[in-house]
C-alpha cells in the first residue's frame, strides 16, 4: 500500500511531466473544486423539508421494501 507522501509524490512528479495547458487548467479546476472531508454543506430549505416528511414517514411506517419498489419499476418501465 503506497503511503500519502509516495502518492503525492507520484502525482507531483507526473504533474511536472505535462506540457498540455487546457489539461493543467482543467485539473487545477478538479483540485480546486474538490471539497474538503470537514465542509460543512448547508442544506436548502426544501432540502431540510425532504428530509423532515422522510422522517415523518419512516415514523408512521409509511415504507416500502427494495423488493418492492423493483417490482414497481419493472412495471412502469414495461409501460413505457
Amino acid at each position: 500500500m503506497a503511503t500519502v507522501d509516495k502518492i503525492r509524490t507520484g502525482l507531483i512528479d507526473k504533474i511536472l511531466s505535462i506540457n498540455n495547458k487546457d489539461f493543467l487548467e482543467a485539473l487545477d479546476k478538479l483540485i480546486s473544486s474538490s471539497k474538503s472531508e470537514s465542509e460543512i454543506v448547508e442544506l436548502t430549505n426544501e432540502q431540510k423539508l425532504m428530509l423532515e416528511m422522510s422522517e415523518n414517514d419512516i415514523k408512521t411506517g409509511k415504507l416500502i421494501s427494495q423488493e418492492a419498489m423493483n417490482k414497481r419499476n419493472l412495471e412502469w418501465l414495461n409501460e413505457i
